[in-house]
């Protein structure tokens, strides 16, 4: 009989709406209920004391981002989840050896089972139950640490290789950076800055974020204070050679002790950042700047092997930095010197000159591109185009080698434009380093009343382009031979062309620059160049110039000389 009365009594408990809630309320071990799609909807207080946080802190959080971590404290790929693939599945699971991550950054070794929870045969979502286990027991448990550290050194050393391989895919430094900042993030990072040192100052060379958030990454760009010794900021610290720094809560809320520490602290707190780490680009030696890296969640702590990642990442940053730098200064001496060498043009009687030289863009390597034109002895006008073979200094030199002999040559030897290449061309290999180079010269022959008569010599060079007052364009092909360099001028004669120069007819000497656009072929340079000049044959010379520049080099990677004549009508 009281059996009976006992069981009545625990049927109408049961029975009660608060029955499943008490039972909860009073489980030793952990339980959290997610939907389908693996957010928590309700936890109970053996859970919030295990992992030492609220339900209101974890209640809308996805459970596997927020809490499920290895053994080593790293977030398990969601792809590997066994919980979130049995909750696809709507099937039953347990595991052992995890970790669920507490609210502070400890690490809580974890048993747990989950069960689906149906509603009208639908899985609508999952109950988790966990409790707290002893670390580290068995043979399977370490052998599976070790497998996971193995995993775990594979991809940090994948990710470092290919943030390697985007920092090599410019010499340009703001657009490596640039690149190389989408590319940490969000695959890192939710936010990144890159400082660079530079003549003394500390610039922020770039800020990148999750997209939509452009006017932010703006605000924070530019010139920062100086990085005072005596400051003890991380930032600061880092710019003097010191090693990478994990920043938590506290270090990210901690006063500043200098302006640029107030600047980085100011940039912190507006982004929300939970967790930071700042790595020196460079090595202690040679620091040229720094990289931060922030997250703005709590799911995701940097941890130490974060912090080596990121200093391993700086250090090839540095390094590509010092490359692209010191591609910067050879750059520009060699654009120097292909300017000084670029004479002014003369004004020989009727006829107008025009030329434009435009470099490789930013990034790309300085090219041996010259022009020249110069008044002969018996009256006529040289011109000349080339281009020397080689990205560098040394075709910047070659080019003022053979420029200079040219000159000589063509002054010294009332000759046709063919003997004149062929003697260049012989004296290549024993006065300079050039190895291969391409050329026209040309004469324009002609009493100051016209008529005016061309006659040329290539070497290898794109033909000339001949363009009349009412539209014809046509290519000069005639009068080409062999590169300089090749050794073998001496197989066939070089041969010389000649052609009539109407009245008001624009002549176009130019670099292989300006027809040769990456992912196009020549042919359809040339046929470009053809329309665009045509198209152009009644304007003033020096607006034909800066047009036919202007249409033609959009994507161009080499350098490009132009030299123009324009006939009196």
């Amino acid at each position: 009989m009281v059996q009976d009365a006992v069981g009545d009594e625990g049927r109408r408990w049961a029975a009660e709406p608060t029955f499943w809630r008490e039972v909860s309320d009073h489980l030793g071990a952990g339980l959290a209920v997610v939907d389908s799609s693996g957010l928590i909807v309700a936890v109970n207080p053996a859970a919030e004391e295990l992992l030492g946080r609220t339900a209101g802190a974890m209640v809308g959080e996805d459970l596997h981002d927020l809490l499920h971590r290895r053994t080593d404290g790293a977030v398990m790929p969601r792809e590997r989840c066994p919980l979130l693939a049995a909750l696809a599945r709507g099937s039953s699971v347990r595991g052992e050896g995890d970790g669920f991550l507490r609210d502070d950054g400890q690490l809580v070794p974890v048993a747990w089972s989950g069960a689906p929870v149906l509603r009208d045969g639908r899985t609508v979502g999952m109950t988790v139950l966990f409790t707290r286990t002893t670390a580290g027991r068995g043979t399977s448990g370490g052998r599976a640490s070790r497998v996971t550290a193995l995993e775990d050194l594979t991809g940090r050393t994948a990710l470092v290789a290919e943030a390697t391989a985007v920092l090599a895919q410019t010499l340009d430094t703001d657009e490596a950076l640039s690149r190389l900042g989408r590319f940490l993030v969000p695959l890192m990072a939710d936010w990144a800055a890159i400082d660079l040192r530079v003549e003394g100052e500390v610039r922020r060379a770039a800020v990148i974020g999750p997209e939509g958030r452009d006017a932010e990454r703006e605000a924070w760009r530019g010139i920062l204070p100086g990085a005072a010794e005596y400051s003890r900021s991380p930032l600061v610290r880092v710019l003097h050679g010191g090693e990478p720094v994990l920043l938590g809560p506290g270090e990210i809320a901690a006063p500043p002790d200098s302006p640029l520490a107030a600047v980085q602290a100011g940039f912190l707190q507006s982004l929300g950042a939970t967790s930071a780490v700042t790595a020196p680009l460079g090595t202690a030696r040679r620091v040229t700047g720094a990289l931060t890296l922030v997250r703005t969640g709590t799911a995701r702590p940097f941890d130490a092997a974060d912090l080596a990642l990121a200093g391993d990442i700086g250090r090839r940053v540095g390094m590509a930095i010092g490359n692209a730098r010191l591609f910067g200064r050879q750059r520009e001496i060699a654009e120097a010197m292909q300017r000084n060498l670029l004479v002014p043009l003369p004004r020989p009687g009727p006829l107008r000159l025009a030329a434009r030289y435009q470099p490789a863009p930013a990034g790309s390597q300085v090219g041996g591109d010259w022009y020249d034109a110069f008044p002969l002895r018996d009256g006529a006008t040289a011109l000349a185009i080339g281009d020397v073979v080689g990205h560098d200094l040394a075709a910047a030199a070659g080019m003022a080698q053979l420029h200079g002999m040219l000159r000589i040559l063509t002054w010294d030897r009332t000759r046709p434009p063919s003997a004149i290449v062929d003697r260049l061309d012989d004296a290549i290999p024993a006065i300079t380093d050039v190895p291969m180079a391409t050329l026209v010269l040309a004469r324009v022959e002609g009493s100051e009343s016209g008529p005016w008569r061309l006659r040329w010599s290539s070497a290898g060079h794109p033909p000339p382009l001949l363009v009349t007052p009412d539209g014809h364009a046509e290519y000069l092909e005639q009068g080409q031979g062999l590169l300089l360099g090749t050794g073998l001028s001496d197989t066939a004669p070089r041969p010389d062309a000649t052609t009539p120069l109407p009245p008001g007819s624009t002549l176009l000497l130019y670099t292989d620059g300006l027809v040769e656009v990456p992912g196009t072929d020549l042919g359809t340079g040339l046929t470009r160049l053809r329309r665009h000049a045509a198209d152009l044959s009644r304007r003033p010379l020096d607006e034909f110039c800066d047009q036919v520049l202007a249409r033609m080099s959009s994507g161009s990677t080499d350098d490009i000389a132009l030299l123009v004549l324009r006939v009196p009508h």
